[in-house]
């Protein structure tokens, strides 16, 4: 991975990771301040704690994420420690997942005339879980990656004292 495309990356994890660190504090700002309307026509409390929980699912990936690269410019990312991580990302993307169930738990009984809206939006929910085994399927990649990089270090060992 070139030097420009680790900048980059990095650059656009700090800009989302300092925006939902804004997003939060203004969530959390909301909450504290008790800012609902009073005819409780939109059950924005529970919107919003769903929301930050949200936001921390998004943090974590985000974090693993730069652990990973990190891992990658330094030539370290096929080693055990990289699992950490990638089982994090896997996590977060499920949490996201359960989070946008509980979105259209919430939303479900509002669209009672269109009832479409909510059964997009838990194909939104599967296609998030679809992604997670999507990176479940490059975590069993990278454990046969590590295996055969041991592997080739063990054989390289007994070449070398046969040499």
């Amino acid at each position: 991975m070139g030097k420009l495309t680790v900048r980059a990356l990095r650059a656009v994890l700090v800009v989302v990771l300092a925006g939902t660190v804004l997003v939060q504090a203004f969530m959390v700002w909301a909450l504290a301040s008790g800012s609902d309307p009073e005819d409780g026509s939109l059950p924005l409390t529970p919107l919003r704690v769903i929301t930050i929980l949200g936001l921390v699912s998004v943090q974590v990936a985000l974090v693993c994420v730069w652990r990973l690269v990190t891992m990658v410019r330094r030539g370290t990312v096929f080693s055990h420690a990289a699992f950490r991580y990638v089982d994090g990302v896997i996590g977060a993307i499920v949490a996201a997942a359960l989070v946008w169930f509980a979105v259209t738990v919430i939303n479900a009984p509002g669209q009672r005339d269109d009832p479409g809206v909510t059964v997009i939006m838990g194909g939104i929910a599967m296609a998030i879980l679809g992604v997670a085994l999507i990176v479940l399927v490059l975590r069993m990649l990278l454990a046969q990656a590590v295996a055969r990089d041991v592997e080739a270090a063990q054989m390289q060992a007994e070449l070398d004292e046969v040499i």
